[in-house]
């Protein structure tokens, strides 16, 4: 049988030849898993022979990941902000960036003794579970479309030890009115900004993989940052504060939709590429 770094350099020409990228990590982090070590364990072991059902079960990996599954979903978990999260079909993968949108939203609740926030499109529950996580006495509600997402969410919520901090309910954004007391500091929201032109331009990963309601909106990028502004007024305190996480190129577009709805100090913030990719407004 071939040893693990044997196995490993042919794993990683493989899923080169794939076009997956950083191929030589995909497959570490995929025969790591299948051997119940981490990156160091493999690398401690390179002369170890695999046995027939390991490598059996690594070839279905690389099978999957070869046809561009998302690593994440094939090893059924990801890491955000220090916690690992499940992941599944039915949720948006966590991204980096993402943890930009939760900084701020610490920021924003310093000095606030029991801040309610409501997250809209809660998905895995990633936004939801860090700041449960991150903001002692803070009360988070979590809303999404899809019960089986709000089902993954609930359960990462018992994973992280939180579950009694944060709420998860099964309810679509365009029925919120009546269904939700009011009352919130913030809503915050990483809404589909993907458009519908741009969407089927996107890696294979993405497209063929992740849900696609929560990627795009089918439109134009723009059909939740008209939505959810107007809907956020009826449930938030004065002052109350909206956040977004949006695409490349919107800042200009989402700014004016905000004043448009009377938020102001309309604030946005780069990522780390210099990109705009948080914008906060305040309501009065």
């Amino acid at each position: 049988m071939p040893t693990i770094l044997e196995i490993l350099n042919l794993s990683a020409d493989y899923l080169a030849k794939k076009q997956v990228e950083s191929p030589r990590l995909n497959a570490e982090l995929l025969l790591a898993d299948i051997l119940r070590t981490n990156r160091i364990g493999l690398y401690l072991m390179f002369e170890r022979p695999l046995q027939e059902p390991e490598v059996n079960a690594y070839r279905e990996y690389l099978r999957r990941r070869g046809n561009r599954e998302p690593l994440q979903y094939i090893l059924g978990k990801v890491e955000f902000m220090g916690f690992e999260l499940k992941v599944n079909p039915h949720v948006l993968i966590p991204r980096p960036e993402t943890e930009l949108l939760v900084e701020e939203i610490i920021r924003l609740t310093s000095g606030m003794e029991t801040p309610k926030i409501l997250d809209i499109g809660s998905g895995s529950g990633n936004i939801a579970i860090a700041l449960a996580k991150s903001i002692e006495g803070a009360r988070i509600t979590g809303i999404d479309r899809d019960a089986a997402a709000v089902e993954t969410s609930r359960n990462n919520a018992i994973l992280t030890g939180i579950s009694e901090r944060v709420e998860f309910v099964h309810l679509d954004v365009n029925e919120i009115e009546g269904k939700l007391e009011g009352g919130f500091d913030i809503v915050v929201s990483n809404p589909p900004y993907v458009s519908h032109n741009d969407y089927r331009t996107l890696q294979a990963e993405v497209r063929d993989y992740e849900p696609a309601y929560a990627v795009t909106d089918f439109s134009d990028g723009y059909s939740f940052y008209r939505l959810i502004p107007p809907k956020a007024k009826n449930l938030l305190n004065r002052p109350g504060r909206i956040a977004f996480e949006i695409a490349q190129g919107q800042s200009a577009e989402v700014s004016r939709l905000l004043a448009e709805n009377g938020y102001v100090s309309v604030n946005v913030i780069k990522d780390f590429a210099g990109i705009d990719r948080i914008i906060t407004g305040v309501l009065e």
